[in-house]
């Protein structure tokens, strides 16, 4: 039987008591129907993961016995950040769920010339929060124990002038680029345009700052998939994908 997998923002020790919170209680009593002296494995983001046994169940609360920590390790040796055009409805939810599955390590969503979705300045915060915990659910599930870091939203241009030194590589249709060709990764930075694409100036300016022009195929691929293709090619080639 699969034990199920949480992830708690605190502090995790093996041979110690914790009590988890309300929205926890609700999920592992209510959705996942657990009982008690059911085996729990928690994560915090650092590394490791906490085995547990279920010690207390009622309504109001879980407690659960931290037994032994440990040792694990799924992450890839390619460091990526993947900047990602916001999308419409649930692609970016999709886009941020599958780049979590797929190793990535950073994620910023980018606001562009061409990018459909207007969001208010008081909402994005909201927005950063709802990804966040879609990178939480995707890490539990995909049994990794880091969390991807999702920054907030910020303009592409910024992000661009800002990025870390390494591989970077901007996709474009008309790239006459491909990954194939790509040497030396060990950190790359990845933006993934809108579904109406990037402004020539958009592109213009991340070739000024060292992005490469690159092309997946002779197919457009939608925003989305573009980004779940490119992330699969780079760990197969450099990462951790066989």
């Amino acid at each position: 039987m699969k034990i199920p997998r949480l992830y708690l923002d605190r502090a995790l020790h093996p041979h110690t008591h914790l009590i988890l919170e309300a929205l926890e209680t609700h999920r592992l009593s209510t959705v996942l129907r657990l009982e008690k002296d059911r085996s729990i494995i928690l994560f915090n983001g650092d590394g490791h993961e906490y085995l547990g046994t279920i010690s207390v169940m009622n309504r109001r609360a879980i407690h659960v016995k931290i037994t032994e920590k440990i040792e694990k390790n799924l992450e890839s040796p390619l460091l990526i950040h993947l900047g990602q055009v916001i999308s419409k409805g649930e692609k970016m939810d999709f886009v941020i769920q599958k780049a979590t599955e797929l190793g990535v390590n950073e994620i910023t969503p980018l606001l562009s010339e061409r990018c459909v979705v207007q969001v208010k300045a008081e909402r994005l915060q909201k927005k950063q929060e709802h990804w966040k915990k879609i990178a939480i659910h995707a890490a539990e599930q995909c049994g990794r124990t880091f969390v991807p870091t999702i920054h907030p939203p910020i303009p592409l241009m910024e992000w661009v002038f800002n990025a870390k030194e390494g591989r970077r590589f901007v996709l474009h249709v008309t790239a006459e680029n491909s990954l194939k060709k790509a040497e030396n990764l060990d950190t790359v930075a990845v933006l993934i345009g809108p579904e109406g694409g990037l402004t020539d100036q958009e592109v213009d300016f991340a070739v000024t700052k060292k992005f490469i022009p690159t092309q997946l195929g002779p197919r457009v691929l939608r925003t989305e998939t573009a980004a779940l293709a490119m992330l699969a090619m780079l760990q197969y080639q450099a990462g951790d994908l066989a």
